[in-house]
């Protein structure tokens, strides 16, 4: 669950706490190209305030026009859920900025309970995962709890969005890296644990609203509890704190776990695990290393860039090519040069007089 939706919620209920009209539309199907997938939620009050996105902005203002009064429409109204679609025709597309074909339909639930919306805020905020079920027929609202997240379930009658919780990264090591990683996440809705027991690094943390312990990395894999909207990234360069950590992470269900280093540093410490910890290539399949996508990237900033990229690639089911891994493309890349290398010195090698003409 993203962050934004969290947002949503929070002043949905703060607004329907206030006694003020408001609705939450969600977009519960989509054909060919959309603008914001399956799940994205917008809460709209009647003054025309609104938080959250459905589309690019264009659906957002024809709600604004239709369902407030900011623009002179008729108000929040009261009753069971409607569905409407947008993008329909060529002209419609065109007309709310969808992309070409693109069609998307939203439930829209008009002044949510204030009770219920604060249950479920409850339990998104101590992160339990949420089933919200929705009757369509009547507004009947339940919530339960999920054993894992699914996809957002809609039938035309009922509606079944599973909730919570947010996606978390932890970082291990406090250095310069993990400070621009951390800001990367912070911003794309991510909450940041950052575990460094080196008090010299740990002591010059500067980036807020991250989480920071001094544990040893394997307890703080522990304590954390990884779950399938977790990613584990080791960047310390040390195997006494990385190697037990990223142990820890490969047997729990983070969708991500990885560790900072070059190729050879991989490689060995690859061979570590299986020689020392009784591990396998199989069991190592999910340690991603080199980590990252290949974008040239030499500073700290440049490196954040490409591990946040591949992080949010695995989040989104995205597959990756595996030319822009950082180890295939570096190693193209030594050979493009090897190969340059050899037909520089080819001239010396046939004419090594010409050469040192040119000298």
């Amino acid at each position: 669950m993203d962050n934004i939706d969290v947002m949503v919620l929070k002043a949905l209920r703060d607004w329907r706490q206030a006694g003020q009209r408001a609705l939450l539309a969600t977009v519960v199907r989509t054909w060919g190209s959309s603008p914001r997938p399956v799940g994205s939620m917008m809460a709209l009050r009647e003054d025309g305030r609104a938080i959250g996105s459905v589309s690019g902005g264009c659906i957002e203002d024809d709600l604004i026009a239709r369902h407030t009064r900011a623009l002179g429409g008729a108000g929040i109204p009261e009753g069971t859920p409607q569905l409407v679609r947008y993008g329909v025709s060529a002209d419609e597309a065109h007309r709310f900025g969808l992309p070409c074909g693109g069609t998307l339909e939203l439930l829209l639930e008009f002044n949510p309970d204030a009770a219920s919306l604060q249950q479920l805020v409850d339990r998104l905020e101590s992160g339990s995962l949420v089933e919200r079920r929705v009757d369509c027929e009547t507004g009947a609202v339940t919530l339960q709890a999920a054993g894992q997240p699914e996809a957002l379930e809609f039938d035309g009658h009922t509606l079944v969005n599973h909730l919570g919780p947010g996606y978390r990264m932890l970082l291990i090591g406090a250095g310069a890296l993990a400070e621009y990683l951390a800001t990367m996440a912070l911003f794309n809705g991510f909450t940041v644990t950052v575990c460094d027991p080196r008090e010299e690094y740990m002591g010059s943390w500067s980036v807020d609203q991250v989480h920071k312990i001094t544990d040893m990395p394997d307890d703080a894999v522990t304590a954390f509890r990884p779950d399938a909207r977790s990613c584990i990234v080791a960047l310390t360069h040390d195997p006494k704190l990385d190697d037990l950590a990223l142990l820890e992470a490969l047997h729990s269900p983070a969708f991500y776990v990885g560790a900072i280093g070059s190729r050879r540093n991989n490689h060995t410490r690859r061979e570590r695990m299986i020689e020392h910890f009784g591990e396998t290539e199989v069991s190592l399949a999910r340690l991603r290393g080199p980590i990252g996508l290949y974008i040239g990237s030499k500073t700290p900033a440049e490196i954040a860039v490409s591990v946040m990229a591949e992080i949010l690639a695995v989040k989104n089911g995205v597959p990756l090519p595996r030319e822009m891994s950082v180890e295939t493309a570096k190693q193209e890349h030594d050979i493009a040069m090897s190969d340059s290398g050899l037909q520089c010195a080819l001239p010396q090698i046939l004419d090594p007089e010409a050469t040192a003409r040119r000298h």
